[in-house]
């Protein structure tokens, strides 16, 4: 192929992605297939000191993923139960079913790996998430209105659901 047709075609290419980029970047919040860039991971494992009286279940109360559907945390008035997203590269499915109290107030998700290693090897990473389809504020409050006279931060994230936009 001559110079100019490939300088042509990968100018095209460029602008494509530019398009694509820009246009996941205005997708209102809330709304499916949101890309949100920069977004920090940490990880942790059911072995952990502060996970070991819960075992390998989940705050939703199923067990905790990891296949090619993975369980994931977070503060669930930023990133309700149910969430569902993909990371960047990764063919994994997660799915917000956890929360911890190191994560409310922030928009960190902390990625479940079964062993030390693992969690570990991920240590905090910064990266791009799409969300796949959002979880519910709904069933978020129903999980943690129970809960809340037992925990600060869980009382937090009660508190900021509630005053969320109708």
């Amino acid at each position: 192929m001559k110079p100019t047709i490939l300088l042509c075609l990968a100018a095209l290419c460029a602008s494509a992605f530019a398009e694509e980029v820009k246009s996941s970047t205005t997708t209102p919040a809330g709304t499916p297939g949101q890309v949100i860039a920069g977004v920090r991971t940490t990880a942790y494992t059911h072995d952990e000191s502060d996970h070991i009286e819960y075992g390998a279940r989940t705050a939703a109360g199923t067990l905790l993923k990891h296949g090619q559907i993975r369980s994931a945390a977070a503060d669930w008035s930023i990133y309700p139960v149910g969430t569902v997203f993909q990371i960047q590269g990764d063919p994994s499915i997660y799915i917000v079913d956890d929360y911890g109290s190191a994560l409310v107030g922030t928009r960190t998700i902390d990625l479940y790996k079964p062993t030390f290693g693992m969690m570990n090897s991920w240590g905090t990473r910064r990266v791009t998430i799409q969300v796949l389809k959002w979880g519910s504020f709904a069933k978020s409050l129903a999980i943690l209105k129970p809960r809340a006279y037992k925990a600060p931060h869980v009382r937090k994230m009660v508190a900021s659901i509630e005053a969320r936009p109708a």
